[in-house]
């Protein structure tokens, strides 16, 4: 079924304090508008319209690569004026579902029961139910029927005793939100045009009110603030772990993990804790990975080791049985099978055979102040300690670097290559000492 969306992004967010708009704030590394539309993209074939108004050509710009209408609402005078700048870029007899681009984790499982709810010719709300029902519109219900909706500035005491609440998102005829919208009044507390109006006038046409419900209560949940967004923030990560976690992985602490894109594992994949993804990682059988390491857009073989406190950057992909350790740092680069880089190195845009030894402090110069140049280790090569690998260079099969060494030429295979100074004491030399203060 094709369907319409009207996602609305256009608030400025105060009390986010920031010159970011609010919907670019990111939750897993993504802007929250940007898991909206994710979400909306679930459903099928959609017609996607966000409405814009501060920040606006910088969220467009955040956007861009998505397949999206845009409306501007300036003045920004409230949910109902926000949908009715979208309203001529809906096309019926499909409905409209309006979405908001600050509540980034709706399930597209509620939002499919919501629309399941609709049908062709409902007004469906998705509501909850609260505790604490302070901030939120109350449902107000005659024999079970939803009537309207009251906002609690608008409420009196036996309505603000309600606790089912409205959460904003809703389905409706196309047809009759166009019908509707231009009928609004502002009559109210906050001077504003309210999109629940819309559900006394359906109910005064005698169109059918009927509501769903999400599966979780922070589905639902915005954000209005840094403190809101760091608690939906962990949500979603748990949410993350949670399902890696019902795929077989082991986490040390399912409240230490980071995922900020996709992370793909293979079967006993360990993660420690402290640990952070970002873009595409993949990590393939008997991995496990150390405390404390950043691991994007990266591939980790089998039965490889990463960390503690190790760096995998972009294009990093590693073979079967490969040790990254402690404070080593890898980009761009392939290493394959049973190399290990124990500790304190750098290994960027480089080809790293089988069996490689890299030593500590050892470098890969591949930056000269303009062009980044490729290393190329072959198999079997031992890289004695504090190396500086200065690209383009390549180390022949099963040679070996002596410590200290800073190759410039290609070293040849099956020999010893060293490049150091000559060693030589200084007598009476004397050390700096500090200046006396005058």
């Amino acid at each position: 079924m094709t369907l319409n969306v009207i996602i609305l992004a256009a608030g400025q967010g105060k009390r986010m304090r920031s010159d970011l708009p609010k919907v670019l704030h990111p939750i897993a590394g993504k802007p929250m508008l940007g898991h909206v539309i994710d979400t909306a993209q679930q459903l099928g074939t959609v017609n996607i319209c966000v409405v814009y108004g501060h920040g606006g050509e910088q969220v467009r710009e955040a956007l861009s690569a998505a397949d999206l209408r845009w409306a501007k609402q300036a003045p920004q005078l409230g949910t109902g004026h926000a949908v009715l700048q979208a309203i001529p870029l809906a096309v019926p007899p499909a409905p409209t579902l309006v979405l908001y681009g600050d509540v980034p984790l709706i399930r597209a499982s509620t939002l499919q029961r919501l629309i399941d709810a609709a049908g062709e010719d409902k007004l469906a709300l998705l509501t909850a139910h609260l505790d604490d029902p302070h901030g939120y519109g109350r449902i107000v219900r005659h024999d079970g029927k939803v009537t309207c909706i009251v906002e609690e500035k608008d409420a009196d005491d036996a309505e603000r005793a309600i606790k089912e609440i409205n959460t904003g998102i809703l389905v409706a005829p196309t047809e009759a939100l166009a019908r509707w919208l231009p009928q609004l009044g502002n009559r109210n507390a906050q001077g504003e045009y309210y999109l629940t109006d819309i559900v006394a006038m359906a109910v005064a046409e005698g169109m059918e009110v009927v509501t769903a419900h999400p599966d979780a209560n922070w589905e639902t949940d915005g954000v209005n603030s840094k403190a809101q967004l760091a608690r939906l923030e962990r949500i979603h990560q748990r949410n993350v772990a949670e399902a890696l976690m019902e795929q077989g992985v082991t986490l040390a602490d399912p409240a230490r993990i980071d995922v900020r894109g996709q992370l793909i594992c293979g079967r006993d994949v360990f993660i420690d804790v402290n640990c952070v993804f970002e873009g595409r990682v993949e990590l393939q059988d008997g991995v496990r990975i150390n405390a404390n390491c950043v691991i994007q857009d990266a591939v980790v073989g089998p039965k490889s080791i990463i960390g503690p406190f190790a760096r995998l950057r972009p294009g990093t992909v590693l073979a079967e049985d490969v040790h990254i350790g402690n404070f080593v740092e890898v980009k761009n680069a392939a290493i394959a099978a049973h190399s290990k880089a124990n500790h304190l190195a750098y290994i960027g845009d480089a080809t790293v055979g089988s069996r490689v030894n890299v030593g500590a402090g050892t470098i890969t110069c591949n930056y000269d102040g303009a062009n980044k140049h490729r290393t190329i280790i072959e198999d079997d090569v031992f890289i004695g300690s504090d190396t500086q690998l200065v690209a383009p260079v390549t180390v022949g099969k099963g040679a070996t670097l002596g410590a200290g060494t800073t190759l410039t030429k290609d070293a040849p295979p099956d020999t010893l290559t060293v490049s150091r100074a000559k060693q030589i004491s200084l007598a009476g030399w004397k050390r700096p000492v500090k200046a006396k203060k005058e």
